[in-house]
């Protein structure tokens, strides 16, 4: 398999040089030149395969060619081996006809745990297989930075460097990257918000200088490894669920997109997904985007933080499709976007809503849904996948309902607590957390800064 930017100017690259290149060099993301179609018989195969080897089936054409198939295997069964759950991805039923596909059983307790765990792996590979040394620079507005540093605090040929945004993530999850103690693993809290944490990673990105001789690397969503991984739970899930049989819709909280391009890319394969909700907090941008509104509002602080971003950056790759493959007209949007609103051709927006519905979420209907649930269900859930929840009332009716639980609720106390629940407790290799020791660097929002200090850090 191959792979393109979304703005059609950077090379074609191989598997191996996608994921250590992350975002392309004409600014834009990767995505697959063309998909493998699955047949339905296929499908049907596939129905009796536990997680992992589903995933290596799954995943397989896109890694085709980089590796040898016995060490990605290997490297698969490796990556979800660390997971709590023996289904790693388990699904419970919440009412007659909607299910919460929980996501949150891996080593940080949240979603991103399926790609990152692998994503790391992938990169000591290729690293090796290289003689090279690179260093992860990664933003977060919560969960993924976590991951990350799971994914990779073992790698021999990586340095971490993850930037959350000061005093704006929950204590579960800034500890859950300031405790591990790792001499590979630096922690930057930048006085800013997410999105301010994102733009000086792209620019890093686009000048890499300042990494030489070291090659920087993304684990932000905008590596398509990433997104890879994420297409695997939906057609896991889907296949248990009677995907092949009856009419699924996933309702996916997100406000970076990339979780939701994960069931896209599935869907693009030959998986039959009906419908996709997309699921905002006040962050609405997403909701915005997929009615045509392409502008920024000024970032709320919410209590689900993980979700707290104005500029959705995976919304790009729908859009490269929506504007039939073409990276100029691409380039076009985002450079329009870059300074200023953008509204979308009304063909652009009918093609998107034939597929997807979107809804947003204020703090106090996500504490109410909270609440809810656990009234009629007796499942606390966290406010990430109460907006999920909630966002089932624009999900298209007669169809078998599946919400992404995205993490586990003692990760988000606050919310949890504005509910009318006391704090969830942590899993038993968890109960220490709040006091083990952190290690962080509080840095002003610069660039100039930051590069000092990733250059000062690496090994």
């Amino acid at each position: 398999m191959k792979f393109v930017s979304t703005r059609g100017q950077a090379p074609v690259l191989g598997f191996d040089d996608v994921v250590l290149t992350g975002l392309a060099s004409d600014g834009g993301l990767y995505v697959p030149e063309s998909l493998p179609t699955i047949s339905e018989a296929t499908f049907r195969q596939w129905q009796s395969l536990p997680y992992d080897e589903l995933a290596i089936e799954v995943m397989w054409p896109f890694v085709e060619g980089s590796m040898p198939r016995e060490r990605f295997e290997s490297m698969v069964r490796d990556a979800y081996g660390s997971f709590r759950h023996s289904a790693i991805a388990p699904t419970k039923q919440l009412s007659h006809d909607t299910w919460l596909l929980e996501l949150f059983h891996g080593p940080t307790l949240a979603f991103k745990d399926f790609a990152l765990q692998l994503l790391g792996r992938l990169l000591d590979y290729f690293l090796a297989e290289r003689g090279e040394r690179g260093v992860v620079m990664g933003a977060t507005s919560g969960d993924t930075g976590s991951a990350a540093i799971e994914g990779a605090r073992h790698s021999e040929h990586l340095d971490v460097v993850i930037l959350h945004p000061y005093q704006r993530v929950s204590e579960v999850q800034r500890r859950q990257m300031t405790t591990v103690l790792s001499d590979n693993v630096h922690n930057v809290a930048l006085k800013g918000n997410f999105d301010d944490c994102q733009a000086i990673v792209k620019a890093s990105f686009m000048d890499q200088a300042f990494v030489s001789p070291n090659r920087l690397l993304a684990v932000n969503s905008i590596n398509l490894a990433r997104i890879m991984a994420q297409t695997v739970y939906y057609i896991y899930s889907g296949l248990r669920l009677g995907a092949l049989d009856r009419e699924i819709a996933y309702s996916v909280p997100s406000a970076n997109f990339g979780d939701v391009f994960g069931g896209y890319l599935a869907k693009q394969m030959g998986f039959p997904i009906a419908h996709f909700t997309v699921a905002t907090n006040a962050n609405d941008a997403l909701v915005r985007g997929l009615r045509g509104d392409l502008s920024r509002k000024p970032l709320e602080k919410t209590l689900s933080p993980s979700m707290d971003i104005v500029v959705s950056s995976n919304f790009e790759r729908l859009l490269f499709d929506l504007h039939g493959r073409d990276g100029l007209k691409m380039a076009q949007v985002m450079d329009s976007f870059q300074t200023g609103a953008v509204q979308l051709d009304d063909s652009v927006v009918n093609q998107a809503k034939a597929l997807f519905s979107a809804h947003a979420v204020d703090d106090d209907q996500t504490c109410a849904t909270i609440s809810r649930i656990f009234e009629e269900t007796g499942e606390l859930i966290d406010p990430h996948t109460a907006t999920g929840v909630d966002a089932l009332q624009v999900t298209p009716d007669g169809m078998t309902k599946v919400v992404l639980a995205t993490a586990h609720p003692a990760k988000f106390a606050e919310a949890v607590e504005k509910a009318g629940f006391d704090e969830v407790p942590l899993p038993s290799d968890m109960t220490d957390l709040l006091e083990r020791e952190e290690r962080y660097t509080v840095l002003e929002n610069d660039l100039d800064d930051v590069q000092s200090f990733v250059r000062s850090v690496m090994g």
